[in-house]
């Protein structure tokens, strides 16, 4: 009897404090290998493992955006990056996704070879591009583009390919350019630079100005001169924030120390990442169209920032 008893208190102390292994693994939903969602999502999870000894943190390639955020309303993975254009919408079906923080400007870029004689974006026409994995955020980003321009797929072939399997077909020219929704320096872009010589293409303004209308998540954004190894000049695009997303169903506790850690670790994340993050006060907080997870709000609040949910 006192055996029966004695488990059934060690199960009962298991479940209470939450310290099954099961329960204590924490899922990070990146994109694909060689995008930023990736290189960010293994960088954090690393400071978080060693921050925080009683949880476990693993990192799932996904295809983007859209698939963290159909992951996270399944509880198929409990963090998750998503571009800001795609949260509302997502949020509004399925109410268990929460905001940690805004993190960083991506931007749409348009790769194509150096010695290809496509300049702009009428010039896609008949040629063959990717546009990014299915269910990724670069995927709606390059049809709205493609829309807005009087590019239907009917004069234009698009393929689904993930940021590495683009990057290799550019190479061998197998197909002509290819999208990448990414915070630059995207590392798929600047390993391809190193191969063989690239151009990015800009947006001409009047599709710009059709999807800032289209969305309030977007801006004007300049890729400047020099991030990638050859590009001489600056390219005009479309920007969104990337967002660290959260399941409602992860415990407060947890989240404000994950939210504690963006902010106190911002520097080495910056470093180890190789990415333009833009954590702070500010940026962070202000434009995130869903609710923030209760664990990021105490932590704000504890440090007096202001966010639109308090």
């Amino acid at each position: 009897m006192r055996k029966k008893i004695s488990f059934l208190l060690c199960v009962i102390l298991l479940l209470t404090s939450g310290c099954s292994r099961y329960n204590k693994n924490v899922r990070f939903g990146a994109a694909d290998i060689g995008g930023m969602y990736y290189t960010f999502a293994n960088t954090f999870t690393q400071i978080a493992s060693d921050n925080i000894s009683d949880y476990t943190f693993e990192v799932k390639a996904t295809a983007g955006s859209s698939a963290n955020l159909r992951l996270l309303s399944e509880n198929y993975i409990e963090l998750g990056i998503a571009q800001a254009d795609l949260i509302k919408d997502a949020y509004n079906k399925n109410d268990n996704i929460r905001a940690i923080a805004a993190l960083y400007t991506e931007a749409c870029q348009l790769v194509v070879r150096a010695d290809s004689d496509i300049t702009s974006l009428n010039d896609l026409q008949g040629r063959t591009i990717s546009i990014g994995s299915s269910e990724s955020g670069t995927e709606l980003n390059a049809t709205k583009i493609l829309e807005f321009s009087g590019l239907p797929s009917a004069i234009i072939n698009t393929e689904n390919m993930d940021y590495t399997e683009a990057a290799d077909s550019l190479e061998s020219g197998q197909i002509d350019a290819f999208f990448c929704t990414a915070g630059i320096k995207t590392t798929v872009i600047d390993e391809l630079a190193k191969k063989c010589d690239i151009r990015l293409v800009s947006i001409d303004d009047s599709c710009i100005n059709k999807m800032l209308q289209y969305s309030d998540a977007y801006t004007k954004y300049t890729i400047p001169a020099d991030t990638y190894p050859g590009q001489t000049e600056n390219v005009e695009t479309i920007g969104v924030k990337s967002v660290l997303l959260a399941s409602d169903s992860m415990s407060d506790d947890l989240v404000e120390k994950l939210t504690g850690l963006l902010f106190s670790e911002s520097n080495k994340l910056q470093y180890s990442a190789s990415m333009d993050l833009e954590i702070g006060d500010t940026f962070s907080t202000e434009g995130v169209p869903i609710p923030f997870h209760d664990g990021a709000l105490k932590y704000y609040e504890k440090h007096n920032i202001k966010t639109d949910n308090n």
